[in-house]
Parts: C-alpha cells; sequence; structure tokens
C-alpha cells in the first residue's frame, strides 16, 4: 500500500485593498507539522521581504542568501539581524516569496525557514533563514525590509502542512 502523502490546508489569506507597512498571522494553530507561506505582490519602493516571527524584534536571526539576475550570482549572510530576510520586492505586484518553515510548533528546537524568491525580470533567490528561539511559532509578520509599504493587491496566503501517516 503506498504512504499517504502531507496535505496543504489554508489557515488563512489576505489581500490588501491599500498599501500596507506589513501583514500579521496571529493565532497560528499548532496542529501542523510545518508551515507554507507565500505572498505575491511587490512595495512601494525598492526593498526586500523581510519575516519576523510572534512580534520578536531582537537580533535572534540569521539569513545565508545565494541570488542571481542571469548574469551575475552573489552570496550573502546576515548575522545578529531582526528579521529573515527574502530579496528584491518589484514596484509592481510580479514578486513572490515562498517560504517553508519546519516544526513550528517544536518547543526544543531553534526554527528554520526555507525560503524563494522571484521578482520578474530581475532577480531569483534562494535563502536559509534561522531564528534562534525554542518557542513555538504562534505569529508570522512579514513587511519590507526598509521604509516602504507592501503594495496593495499584495496577496499573502498562510498553509499549514499534516505530516501524512504510513
Amino acid at each position: 500500500m503506498p504512504a499517504k502523502t502531507g496535505t496543504y490546508s489554508l489557515i488563512n489569506s489576505t489581500t490588501l485593498g491599500s498599501a500596507q507597512s506589513s501583514v500579521t498571522f496571529s493565532s497560528i494553530p499548532s496542529t501542523f507539522t510545518d508551515l507554507v507561506l507565500v505572498v505575491m505582490g511587490g512595495a512601494t519602493g525598492s526593498d526586500n521581504f523581510a519575516i519576523r516571527f510572534n512580534s520578536d524584534t531582537g537580533t535572534n536571526y540569521s539569513t545565508t542568501r545565494l541570488s542571481g539576475n542571469g548574469t551575475t550570482a552573489t552570496t550573502n549572510r546576515g548575522s545578529n539581524t531582526n528579521y529573515i530576510y527574502g530579496n528584491a520586492m518589484a514596484t509592481t505586484l510580479t514578486s513572490n516569496f515562498i517560504v517553508n518553515i519546519n516544526d513550528y510548533a517544536n518547543t526544543t528546537t531553534y526554527k528554520t525557514a526555507l525560503s524563494r524568491t522571484n521578482n520578474a525580470g530581475s532577480v531569483v533567490s534562494a535563502a536559509v533563514g534561522l531564528w534562534r528561539n525554542t518557542s513555538a511559532i504562534t505569529s508570522i509578520s512579514i513587511a519590507p525590509e526598509f521604509n516602504s509599504n507592501l503594495l496593495s493587491g499584495t496577496i499573502a496566503t498562510l498553509y499549514g502542512i499534516q505530516a501524512g501517516n504510513l
């Protein structure tokens, strides 16, 4: 008999009706094994995606990122930052940010996030982020890294993944 595969369950989705400084998913249930965050949108200025867990603004995050623009590949690392960052957001609704958050409800390990960012016509990147905290993730905030806003029409969706049974 084949193994059952995990399933995605919609936790929440929002479409911005106006430009906003951030989107927050709160009261995330602990009933799933992993989370998938999908953001399709852009920013009002030249900016990058940034996420925080449980409203933590301390320097408890690190990110290692590889990106390319079709000509040049680059890598960089941010240690002891106050968010996990993605890559550039377009000033149109053409950027997407997909983040897999593993074992988010476990209270004995730090949390890892694997992300992919695509900005049509500009850059593609992959990153691994670490939140050095053992708390279960109960809220996720998405915002531009600097001083712009998320564009009206930006769609943010959070899914829970339930592991399959063998």
